[in-house]
């Protein structure tokens, strides 16, 4: 047998972590990396958290699993802290963000076909998405790097370039049901949507009765530094879909809605095994103590300006290197002039810095959002050395 025990879709890297503290992970020789990917984006409170894994122990102690079957106080719970949250009136619960997505398209078809109109299955969504690995999310995307293998592609998703509110409105017809939108392109390589685009969107649903669906999955729970972005841009969708961090690392997602939206989500219409197992709902709880906390979102804030500020002071030193920052809170992109993935590397294998590449020349910067100055301070360093040391490599002998 030549295929491995995990099935060969990742080209995993030689860093084998064992153990997390704080921001940092432990591998299993004893190297010490800095965590600036976290997970993703998952790891909001870092590696080790008391007040997390206390959650998590105490609840699996108690009670893990019984299906969906049964009533859920503790799905109840915590369904009822985010409709107070956000802008949702009603949540289901799911164990990924591609779940999460899925969750959110199945409503604004509902919405419409609920409604007697069949006709209305199409989504608009944007090119350089990233909505998920299931048949219907690579879909909703326009990356042939996704589609390969796995055609034909589900039909109801139509393509547009992101931040073109024209585009959309020409591409608006008969079958059109609502749009599917990052406010933030993650995988995309950071980029921001600008406001104008957003607000168009929710503009055009409200004039055409659409679907707004917005895909935070890796821009919310307090990543950018509000509990969800949509609160920074003033726009609110109808669905959305959230995920990463709201477990803090333990698996969940959730698809968050409006009583209108909801309509068509009836008994009977979706499910899931695992979705909002009680494990699952106490991991989210703990997160959410820590990170809807005013204070705490300002840190973030804040936090998030010391780092692009002192990242775009620093890549100004490496012209032929670097081009911009962009990103908001502790979501933040740094474009490059050459391919960003040797460079992710070499900060990872050389001087223990760990990054995540994405899309658009760009390699992602996801600290846990509980860093302090000493975490940037190190950052920095390494960040620092493995520019000077990647440079000199690169020069011609």
């Amino acid at each position: 047998m030549s295929i491995t025990p995990l099935m060969p879709v990742y080209p995993r890297c030689g860093v084998r972590p064992v153990r997390g503290e704080h921001c940092h992970l432990i591998s299993e020789d004893g190297t010490r990396y800095l965590d600036f990917a976290s997970g993703i984006a998952v790891n909001l409170l870092g590696h080790s958290n008391e007040h997390l894994i206390g959650a998590i122990q105490h609840q699996a102690a108690t009670l893990m699993h019984v299906s969906n079957l049964y009533g859920s106080p503790q799905g109840e719970h915590l369904a009822q802290r985010l409709v107070d949250l956000t802008f949702a009136d009603t949540v289901f619960f799911t164990n990924s963000g591609a779940e999460a997505v899925e969750c959110a398209i199945k409503t604004a078809r509902a919405y419409h076909q609920h409604a007697g109109n069949t006709e209305r299955f199409e989504l608009i969504t944007f090119k350089n998405a990233f909505h998920g690995r299931t048949m219907a999310t690579i879909s909703a995307s326009n990356q042939e790097k996704m589609h390969k293998g796995f055609m034909p592609l589900l039909e109801g998703f139509r393509y547009v370039e992101f931040d073109d509110l024209e585009g959309v409105n020409a591409a608006i017809g008969p079958r059109t049901a609502g749009f599917l939108v990052e406010p933030i392109q993650g995988e995309g390589g950071i980029r921001d949507a600008s406001p104008e685009f957003l607000q168009g969107l929710r503009a055009l649903a409200d004039e055409y009765d659409l679907m707004l669906i917005f895909d935070e999955v890796q821009c919310g729970v307090a990543r950018t530094g509000d509990l969800y972005a949509y609160e920074q841009y003033g726009v609110t969708p109808d669905i959305m879909a959230s995920a990463k961090g709201i477990g803090g690392g333990f698996p969940l997602g959730a698809c968050l809605a409006t009583e209108k939206a909801a309509r068509g989500m009836v008994i009977g219409t979706h499910g899931s095994t695992y979705g909002g197992n009680p494990l699952a709902m106490a991991a989210a709880e703990a997160v959410l103590d820590v990170v809807a906390e005013p204070a705490f979102l300002a840190e973030v804030k804040a936090k998030g300006e010391r780092l692009r500020g002192r990242l775009e002071q620093f890549i100004g030193n490496y012209p032929d290197m670097f081009e911009l920052v962009r990103g908001r809170g502790l979501m933040l992109g740094v474009k490059m002039k050459i391919e960003p993935r040797p460079f992710v590397a070499h900060m990872r294998d050389n001087h223990q810095l760990l990054t995540v590449a994405a899309g658009d020349m760009t390699f992602r910067v996801l600290p846990p959002l509980v860093i302090d100055d000493s975490h940037i301070d190190e950052f920095m360093e390494k960040l620092s050395a493995a520019t000077a040391s990647y440079t000199v490599e690169a020069e011609p002998a």
